[in-house]
């Protein structure tokens, strides 16, 4: 099988955001999810979103040292 960043779907209570995505990103994701289902095709390709980011954001090492630095801590409450 594939080597994927994205093993499986946490399950979590989502907060809810509407994007607009590019035609190939979407496309993009329509295939990792089917990727990542393999035969059965039933993962949904927007639950993919919020693992992806957050692997993006954990990865992007900038990110994490202005955030450190700056203390910033974001509540969605």
């Amino acid at each position: 099988m594939t080597e994927l960043k994205i093993k499986e779907l946490p399950d979590e209570k989502p907060v809810k955001m509407t994007v607009a995505l590019p035609p190939e990103v979407h496309r993009d994701l329509l295939a990792y999810a089917a990727l990542l289902s393999g035969s059965d095709g039933a993962t949904d390709p927007a639950k993919l979103v919020a693992p992806m980011l957050r692997q993006f954001m954990r990865s992007d090492t900038g990110f994490a040292r202005a955030r450190r630095q700056a203390k910033v801590v974001v509540s969605g409450r």
